[in-house]
């Protein structure tokens, strides 16, 4: 599982991606579609059509990586469509995704969080 620092932003792609894109290619649609910097260290994530393959696309500084996942049955719980790219997540409810939990069906308990 990954572990990541409170400061690593995520941010998903609310619509299909073509997987098929390599770090070049996911890269640029980082920067051409979120307007976000893909050298920032924050985590991309994008989606195929049928919902059962991911790409997070990290910097770290040295290099890019790119982490892939393709599940044997079912799907993912992915954003719908309407929300504005990119939608940003928390690393719990990344966790929570990774793991097959719809976040979207979950409710969060009341909790102090400072908004910057």
């Amino acid at each position: 599982m990954l572990t990541l620092s409170p400061a690593v932003r995520i941010y998903l792609a609310t619509g299909a991606t073509d997987l098929r894109r390599s770090i070049d290619g996911l890269s640029a649609l980082v920067h051409e579609r979120f307007t976000l910097d893909p050298l920032s260290g924050h985590l991309f994530l994008f989606r195929n059509q049928r919902d059962d393959r991911l790409k997070i696309l990290a910097w770290d500084r040295s290099g890019f990586w790119i982490l892939y996942k393709r599940l044997e049955q079912g799907t993912f719980a992915w954003p719908a469509d309407a929300p504005p790219d990119p939608v940003e997540m928390r690393s719990t409810d990344l966790a929570l995704l990774l793991s097959g939990v719809d976040v979207a069906q979950t409710r969060r308990r009341r909790w102090y969080e400072r908004v910057t």
